[in-house]
Order: structure tokens, then sequence, then C-alpha cells
């Protein structure tokens, strides 16, 4: 090959080469197995409506309704190579989900994430999360009980997120009784936002585009309902605190699978 010849760059995300090995993430289909901890309460609905933006309605029903959601998940793409190297595979996320109004439809939107997996961010701005790096711990279940809850009624779960090493979240959910589903906040298509900001740096976007995103497939074993407690802290780099609980609904558990192929314009 002569010197300074062309070649095409592999790679569904950055970096790409022409092997296209060093891409940080895979192409989709992307399949997730995980154990969800959920609570959901409710906010004056102010605290919500502006972190919408703008053209993004509140829902008419609840409008303040918040889903606080930790997830310790293992994913992998359709050749499941990850899972041969756990380090590639293995993340554990909290999200914040409300629900939203655009052009009439009802949707769930996040309005903060953190991940502690570089794979885990990359996949997410692809997608339109707004993912940040933090340190996230969930009690995790075991079927022999000596260090660990039974998936079932009595149970407890705990979960933590910090940001900058600092503490910015607690939650605890005890389990009570079997439930139809792990809640009704992040039910829905999501609605998100994929924002690149202009190289030029005047304040303009490159990128700045509304998407509509959902499994394409989903399974979720037996939920489990109860009570909840979280605490939120100030932080001088989070905003999280400002969605500052008013009533709990309740909490929740569940292991759950699903599969993202693709989103769409909404």
């Amino acid at each position: 090959m002569k010197v300074g010849a062309m070649t095409a760059n592999k790679g569904f995300f950055y970096p790409r080469t022409t092997t296209g090995k060093a891409s940080l993430i895979p192409s989709p289909p992307w399949y997730y197995s995980g154990d969800l901890l959920t609570v959901e309460y409710r906010t004056d609905p102010a605290n919500v409506e502006r972190l919408l933006p703008a053209g993004v309605d509140l829902a008419s029903d609840d409008p303040g309704a918040v889903a606080f959601i930790f997830a310790d998940w293992q994913s992998c793409s359709t050749s499941r190579e990850e899972l041969l190297d756990p380090v590639r595979s293995q993340y554990k996320e909290a999200f914040v989900v409300v629900r939203c109004s655009y052009k009439g439809v009802v949707y769930s939107r996040c309005l903060f994430i953190w991940v502690d997996k570089d794979f885990a961010i990359a996949r997410g701005l692809f997608q339109g999360y707004p993912k940040k790096l933090g340190s996230i711990y969930q009690t995790r279940s075991h079927p022999i009980a000596f260090a660990a809850p039974q998936v079932g009624i009595g149970a407890t779960f705990a979960g933590t997120l910090a940001a900058n090493d600092r503490r910015i979240a607690n939650v605890v959910v005890t389990l009570e009784r079997e439930s139809e589903t792990n809640g009704f906040v992040n039910a829905l298509p999501m609605l998100h936002s994929r924002v690149i900001p202009s190289i030029e740096v005047d304040g303009s976007d490159a990128l700045n585009e509304l998407i509509v995103s959902s499994g394409s497939k989903f399974q979720g074993g037996q939920a489990y309902s109860g009570s909840a407690k979280i605490e939120l802290f100030d932080d001088p780099y989070e905003e999280i605190a400002t969605l500052s609980v008013d009533e709990y609904i309740g909490g929740y558990y569940r292991q759950v699978g699903a599969v993202f192929e693709k989103g769409s314009p909404a």
C-alpha cells in the first residue's frame, strides 16, 4: 500500500481503526440481564418541569412522579464474547426517570444517570442517556442467605450512589408483597435528547434531536413491591437533590432482561 493511501476505518464507535477492534462499544443489538431496585415518589411538578427541554411538557397525569432506579447489569452483543471477559460486560448504574408529554404522547424520560464503566457511558451517549461516571452499589441477592437476601417477601435491598467521591443518594426497599409490575414511571418508551455542541463553541449545537427508544424485547421475573426510603444529598456539581421527596409511592425489585436494537426520531 502506498504511503498516505486511504484506508477504511471500522468500528461502531470511537476509536475507529482499520480493524475495528479498539471500538469502545460493538454495534447493536445489545442484550441486557439485570437486577432492578426502584423507588418511586412524588415531587413538586415544578421540579420536573424545569429539567425538561423546550417543547416537552409535563405529563398530565401524576406530573410529579419520579422513579429512582438502581441496576446491576450484565450486557453483551450478539456474539456474546463479552461474557467470556466479564469486565467488558458487567456494570452498575443509578438513574432518575420521570414522565413527560411530547406532541400529545406520554413518554418516560431519563433526567440523570450515573454508570461505573466507560463502555456504558459511550453506549448511553449514543442512545441519548445523559450518562456520567459514578460509584454505584446495591445489595445482591443469592439463593443461599448466609450473607445476602433471597428475592421474596421480607427481603431488604439497599443502593448507594456517589459522584466525584461524594455520596449523593441512598435508597432502601423492603419487599412486602408480590407485584404485577416494578412501577409505572419507567414503563413507557423513552424520549431522549441526543446532543453534540458545535465545534465552533458559539452556543449552537451540531446535533440536537429528540428520539424515541425502547427495547425490542423484554422479559421480567416476578416483581415485588414494598416500603421505601430515599435520601438525596446536596452536591456542588449535581442537581439530583432538587427532585426532593414529597410523598413515597413505593419500592420495587425485579430481575429483567431486555434487547436494544435501534431508536427513531420523535
